[in-house]
């Protein structure tokens, strides 16, 4: 029963250790929070972005993960994040692959994850492509073939739900780690420009 002038709570999603999670799929990872966020609180995932980290190398440094040793980055060629734009708020960063808190206060995941590009070899500098999640739960599609080898053998076991498809595709993960903004969905920035619009005080307007 509701109160006169009760406030409704925020949408929250599972403690990390309950969330769908498989090693090494990130990006399928993510659909599954997004596919969690539609099934339990439709109009909450309006607030909710995929975030794909990568670069024309596909050679990116993320600090503070799990497979790290000490203060040193893993490299990925890709690793996909979950951002949550909060009104008035800190913005969120989900993230089921860091030893950083989930989910984690924006600037802090960016102070510990990504530190700086100044600071790094021009080569490693990231790049974000920002998808609503609606939109990439509408859009996205991998057969998971980017994980055999060329005997057709897992490098890492794959998730036991069937793969997610599209009416319009089987696989279409390399649309989302490409870094051209003249492909696949949602918006590419460069990691300053990233933080210049989600950090705080953020400077740019979100449509949804």
């Amino acid at each position: 029963m509701s109160h006169p002038g009760a406030v409704s709570c925020p949408f929250v999603l599972p403690s990390r250790n309950s969330c769908t999670y498989t090693n090494c799929y990130c990006e399928e990872n993510v659909w599954k929070l997004c596919e969690y966020i539609r099934d339990h609180e439709p109009s909450a995932l309006e607030e909710f972005y995929a975030v794909f980290i990568s670069n024309d190398n596909k050679v990116i440094p993320i600090w503070k993960q799990k497979l790290g040793h000490g203060d040193e980055p893993v490299f990925w060629d890709y690793h996909v994040i979950l951002l949550r734009v909060v009104n008035g708020n800190q913005n969120l960063i989900y993230d089921l692959d860091t030893i950083l808190p989930f989910p984690c206060p924006f600037d802090t995941y960016v102070k510990e994850a990504f530190k700086s590009d100044s600071n790094i070899h021009p080569e490693f500098r990231r790049k974000l492509r920002v998808i609503q999640g609606d939109l990439y739960l509408k859009t996205f599609a991998s057969d998971r073939s980017h994980m055999k080898n060329s005997n057709g053998k897992w490098r890492k076991p794959p998730p036991p739900y069937p793969c997610i498809e599209t009416a319009d595709s089987k696989m279409n993960l390399d649309d989302f780690i490409s870094m051209n903004a003249e492909v696949g969905w949602g918006t590419v920035y460069t990691l300053p420009d990233f933080v210049q619009c989600f950090g705080q005080p953020s400077s740019c307007k979100h449509s949804h």
